[in-house]
């Protein structure tokens, strides 16, 4: 399935991924139109979380004296 999740933006992605949960839970649409919703949104919310591993891994890479700093994972949220 050609999907077009990595010409997306991060930005882009995630409000995809917000409109896609919306959409889960207004129970509006059919099992197969929910199926097909979901799936998207598991690979829209695995290139988000891909994205910002790099982001984060540059932050680290980038400080004024050239020095590794080392962030502190985010905490997790459920």
């Amino acid at each position: 399935m050609d999907d077009g999740i990595e010409a997306l933006s991060f930005e882009e992605a995630l409000l995809e991924l917000e409109q896609t949960v919306a959409n889960l839970e207004s129970g509006t649409t059919s099992l197969d139109a929910s199926l097909e919703l979901f799936e998207r949104g598991q690979s829209l919310a695995a290139y988000c979380g891909r994205l910002l591993d790099k982001a984060q891994l540059r932050v680290e890479q980038l400080t004024d004296d050239g020095e590794i700093v080392t962030l502190s994972p985010p905490s997790q949220v459920q």
